[in-house]
């Protein structure tokens, strides 16, 4: 079984910038699409960013565009999510995940478990 840790999150203030990484183990990383997902408080868990693993394709949701960045590098069984121009609504848990295609703003992480996540928080 796949595990993965997040890590990266901290306390920022806007419009600054944080790199979350996701190191993944268990399992063979590289035949995977990977997404991350983050929840706010009261909010459900949903995917902001995803990236395929044969041609590393991004995919963002729209709220997202133009500031993150989704990454990989199969040889480290890593996925990068660079955050920039960061808004006190990006404040939440960031989660990494396994991801179906095609990517929607719906789609749900794969693998059997979720890691601890890394906390994101946006000051203003």
């Amino acid at each position: 079984e796949v595990q993965v840790v997040e890590s990266g999150g901290g306390l920022v203030q806007a419009g600054g910038s944080l790199r979350l990484s996701c190191a993944c183990s268990g399992g063979t990383f590289s035949v995977y699409h990977m997404g991350w997902f983050r929840r706010a408080p009261g909010k459900e868990r949903d995917l902001v960013a995803a990236i395929t693993w044969t041609d590393g394709k991004p995919y963002y949701v729209d709220s997202v565009k133009g500031r993150f960045t989704i990454s990989r590098d199969n040889d480290k069984n890593t996925v990068y999510l660079q955050m920039n121009s960061l808004k006190p609504e990006d404040t939440a848990v960031y989660y990494c995940n396994a991801v179906l295609w095609p990517f929607s703003a719906t789609s749900k992480g794969t693998f059997g478990s979720w890691g601890q996540g890394t906390q994101v928080t946006v000051s203003t």
